[in-house]
């Protein structure tokens, strides 16, 4: 995983928003057959997705993984036990080495897939690692062609900016089609169901996809910046002046269009 410092009170501006897909994901996932499953929240973030699937899996025994310690930091008042007879436990891991010790029944990742260089290729590691009947559930943005990413990647590249923010951002789109995915577990001997979604989602305040972006993808430039804060502050204020017209404010607010691809991957029980 990257080693990009991240801002937990910022990325949970829009909790509620980031946590739909992950609803949405894990009401798809089936039923698992243990009493007290035992589950990977991968790239867990700030604890708050890690939280949701212990709505849905009340007994589990869940721990969640990420490289940010200051995620981590954020996330450790969430750990100890559920009122469900389950846990709750975050440790750092990088995902790309990250090896389970035991089968787990469940290995889900809400939007850090795309954060692990060639993540496809860890999935065979992952499918091994499940119970019979276990389950990889996973979403990812597929956004990557969107103004907001493509304005940003344009503004790094601009002469002004290019001699220190050239490479920060990974080239090409990082995450792969539905059908990539399903391709890719299928052979692995899973029962796969992949789909995509596009939330138009209202934002409000001024300059609220701007303030989105600075909780994700504007972080590793934004890091990359952190020794100039004028510099810091012309970058935001020219990627601002881009994204205005691009996401314009309507009488309800600003909408943000953002597609989202799904992948759940049962691992046969047979």
């Amino acid at each position: 995983m990257t080693t990009t410092r991240w801002d937990p009170d910022q990325y949970n501006r829009y909790a509620d928003h980031r946590t739909r897909p992950l609803r949405d994901l894990i009401a798809r996932v089936p039923e698992l057959g243990a009493d007290h499953p035992l589950i990977a929240d991968l790239g867990c973030g700030p604890g708050g997705p890690t939280a949701v699937l212990a709505e849905r899996w009340a007994g589990a025994r869940i721990t969640g993984y990420d490289n940010s310690a200051e995620m981590l930091e954020h996330a450790a008042r969430l750990a100890g036990p559920t009122p469900g007879g389950g846990s709750l436990a975050f440790e750092r891991a990088d995902l790309a080495a990250w090896r389970p010790e035991r089968p787990h029944d469940l290995i889900a990742s809400n939007a850090a897939l795309q954060w692990v260089p060639d993540h496809v290729a860890l999935f065979p590691r992952w499918v091994a690692a499940l119970a019979p009947g276990g389950v990889l559930a996973f979403q990812v943005p597929g956004n990557f062609s969107a103004p907001s990413h493509l304005l940003l990647r344009v503004q790094c590249l601009a002469p002004r900016w290019r001699d220190r923010l050239a490479g920060v951002l990974r080239e090409g789109t990082p995450v792969h089609e539905p059908g990539g995915y399903l391709d890719a577990l299928t052979a692995l001997g899973c029962e796969v169901d992949a789909w995509e979604t596009t939330y138009h989602q209202l934002l409000h305040g001024p300059d609220p996809v701007l303030e989105w972006m600075r909780g994700t993808a504007l972080r590793p430039v934004l890091d990359a910046l952190d020794d100039d804060p004028a510099a810091t502050e012309e970058f935001l204020a020219e990627y601002r002046d881009r994204l205005r017209p691009a996401y314009p404010t309507g009488p309800h607010g600003t909408v943000l269009p953002f597609r989202r691809i799904f992948v759940v991957a049962r691992r046969r029980a047979d």
